[in-house]
């Protein structure tokens, strides 16, 4: 049906089909794809239909504040990373408590994926969209008082189970307001918007004095962005799409008519409420037709976290290791190539399609980290050299980690499997920063950028054999139109 389309409403080609009766709209199945083939006598053509979906300020706003909310994410990871050298001094951390906090948010946000994406499949995505960033607020701006590692240590851990939600709720709810032709490039920027903010918490934590007090001041920072990112969620209506599958056609229409100022007749929405999809199960995921798009997700975004956070948490250890001097100019480069590579990473992953940019970036990815692994004992501008080359790809492919999430998965679906890859995701991002400190000490640089490159072959392995394409398909609801 008209209303159930998404983001768009327009004036169309006359068409001479019969007149049907309204009827409400069929409710999408949990086991149903993530996108679906047109139905018979339709042809795919996403280049016309995008052509009138508008983008409007309440799709501003919505892009705004999850933006926020990776620039948020991505400076409360990378506040650890400054202040982590300062508190090992003036706390006088162990090697556990240094690698405990460094992974701390990494486990909370495994914990807030996993168990609130359910959760927002079950009530919906507002409320969890809203009120993670009050915790993730007051938590950020507690750790200004939190003198031992263990209260740091928890208060981390909820800063992440509060982001945690948010990877599952924020590219979710962005996907499902989003017109279709600008879905790709909206979901594919909030890695971008992790970026600035990692290298805005790396700038910042350059800048600091040396002392306890400017570390935890530097940690507390981050409650700012989050304050912000809060104010600006007040009033999001919930998603229409998931209204939908619960029968609630007529509050869905309500939202569209007020927020995304859709013309919708009233006679064009059904007026008895139908029956709210079956309550989802985790285990549906893994069901026939869903299991292996389920199991590349887990596969292909661990395999690519894994040595992206190990390496970035510790590039200071990493560098001293390598013998690297003049580490501030390096750091300038390594920054440098971080945004550049998250910026233009964006027109491959558009032009190329999903699949082939993510099956391309694993391999160009494992040939930098293995270079790095063979010229271990080089000298320090030859081995930036693969190093400079794994950040300004790796910053790119990362895109794809907002994206795929979003679209392999159906409306009923879509939270929970956003949230499990995100939530195992942040395991794999939690093992790969508690190891390396302890893998750089027994083993080395060489052999453990070796083991991370095997790392990178195994998701290559597993993109070539399962990705799918996901570029230009549309989902459920945009077929109703």
């Amino acid at each position: 049906m008209l209303w159930l389309a998404p983001s768009r409403i327009s004036v169309r080609e006359p068409r001479h089909d019969p007149p049907a009766p309204c009827l409400p709209a069929p409710q999408e199945s949990a086991l149903s794809p993530a996108v679906d083939t047109p139905p018979p006598g339709r042809t795919h053509t996403p280049e016309k239909s995008s052509a009138v979906e508008p983008f409007t300020r309440f799709h501003l706003r919505v892009t705004a504040t999850t933006f926020g909310a990776n620039f948020s994410d991505g400076y409360a990871l990378g506040v650890i990373g400054a202040a982590l050298p300062i508190l090992d001094t003036t706390m006088g951390l162990s090697g556990l408590w240094s690698g405990l906090l460094g992974a701390s948010a990494l486990i909370g946000l495994f914990l807030g994926s996993v168990l609130l994406g359910s959760v927002a499949d079950r009530i919906g995505r507002q409320r969890l969209y809203l009120y993670n960033f009050i915790l993730i607020t007051i938590a950020s701006a507690l750790q200004m008082w939190a003198t031992d590692p263990a209260a740091l240590f928890a208060l981390r851990l909820l800063i992440g189970f509060g982001l945690g939600a948010d990877y599952a709720v924020g590219p979710t709810l962005l996907s499902e307001f989003a017109p279709q032709r600008l879905r790709g490039l909206l979901l594919g920027s909030l890695t971008v918007l992790w970026t600035v903010g990692y290298v805005a918490a790396n700038i910042f934590g350059a800048l600091v004095p040396e002392t306890d007090e400017a570390a935890h001041l530097l940690l507390a920072s981050g409650s700012l962005p989050a304050l912000l990112v809060l104010l600006l969620r007040i009033g999001i209506p919930e998603s229409p799409s998931w209204l939908a599958t619960q029968g609630r056609f007529a509050e869905a229409a309500a939202i569209r008519r007020k927020f995304l100022k859709q013309d919708i007749a009233p006679d064009a929405v059904p007026q008895t409420p139908a029956q709210p999809a079956p309550t989802v199960r985790y285990r549906e995921l893994f069901a026939p037709g869903q299991a292996t798009k389920t199991w590349f997700g887990i596969i292909f975004y661990s395999a690519q976290v894994l040595p992206y956070f190990a390496i970035y948490t510790f590039t200071a250890q990493i560098l001293g290791t390598l013998n690297i001097g003049d580490t501030t100019a390096q750091n300038i480069v390594i920054d440098v190539a971080l945004l550049l590579g998250g910026v233009l990473g964006l027109w491959p992953m558009m032009r190329m399609g999903r699949r082939p940019f993510t099956v391309h970036s694993f391999l160009i990815l494992a040939v930098a980290l293995g270079a790095m692994a063979v010229l271990s004992s080089a000298g320090s501008w030859a081995l930036m050299i693969p190093f400079v080359v794994y950040t300004f790809v790796m910053a790119g492919a990362s895109n794809i980690t907002q994206v795929y999430p979003a679209e392999l998965f159906p409306t009923a679906l879509r939270a929970s499997g956003v949230g499990l890859l995100n939530g195992s995701s942040r395991i794999a991002s939690a093992l790969g920063t508690f190891l390396l400190p302890v893998s750089l000490d027994a083993l080395g640089v060489g052999w453990t950028m070796g083991w991370m490159t095997l790392v990178l072959l195994a998701g290559w392995a597993v993109s070539l054999a399962w990705a799918p394409e996901t570029r230009d398909t549309l989902t459920a609801e945009e077929w109703a139109h």
